[in-house]
């Protein structure tokens, strides 16, 4: 945990908090942090700054919170990602999460199996879990949106056009040649299939949609490695 990130609940008075949950038990198990120790904080979709320790309690402590700047930039990229496995969607989470992404489509597909979508990793609070998990990894506070999308069709020809309007629209698609690029700074709308690709409908459908298939080289990544992998490329510089 690089980072506390702080609720507004959390305050209990202007510049002061208190907490005694999971955060709680980091802060004295992992920074064993003591009074006048320095930590790093963010309030959730708000500004980072430091807090020093006032009180450790066994059931709780306590904070003076100065916040003073702004999160790191986000990433200019929507990203559509064919609903993963859920024991690998954790961890794709965390690392879309991490890397800066703030709009994230999980999109159905023919390869995608129907019984992904009835799994409880995809309750909106442990969605939200993984997410501020990735928060805490980047020393980031602003916190992704999630859009669920089972029918693939409906979604790329009914609001896929206006979603990716004006943006640099690429599908990841092994065996296209490398014939476009990923660019630091400029908004992108990135596809990413399940493992196995797109169809060929898929790809055909998202081509009418105005997205641009290419290869990301001769190897073929499982989805886990390829996120993380092409977004790097798009890093703010």
């Amino acid at each position: 945990m690089n980072l506390i990130l702080l609720y507004h609940s959390d305050f209990i008075t202007e510049d002061r908090v208190r907490l005694s949950d999971r955060r709680f038990k980091h802060i004295r198990t992992v920074h064993r942090a003591e009074p006048d120790s320095h930590l790093k904080v963010g309030l959730l979709n708000g500004s980072l700054g430091h807090g020093v320790i006032t009180q450790v309690d066994s059931e709780f402590v306590e904070m003076t919170i100065s916040l003073t700047h702004a999160p790191p930039k986000e990433l200019t990229t929507t990203l559509l990602l064919a609903l993963p496995r859920p024991k690998m969607l954790k961890r794709v989470l965390q690392s879309i999460t991490t890397l800066g992404v703030k709009q994230i489509y999980l999109i159905n597909s023919f390869r995608v199996e129907k019984s992904y979508w009835n799994s409880p990793v995809l309750h909106p609070d442990s969605l939200h879990e993984q997410l501020l998990l990735g928060l805490e990894q980047a020393k980031d506070t602003m916190l992704p949106q999630i859009h669920l999308r089972q029918l693939f069709k409906p979604f790329v020809e009914d609001e896929l056009p206006e979603l990716c309007k004006g943006t640099n629209a690429l599908v990841a698609h092994p065996g296209r040649e490398k014939n476009a690029s990923l660019k630091p700074n400029e908004p992108t709308t990135l596809a990413i299939g399940p493992e196995g690709g797109f169809t060929p409908y898929e790809v055909d459908k998202l081509i009418d949609c105005g997205f641009t298939p290419f290869s990301f080289g001769e190897r073929i990544l499982r989805v886990e490695t390829a996120v993380p992998a092409m977004l790097s490329r798009m890093l703010p510089i």
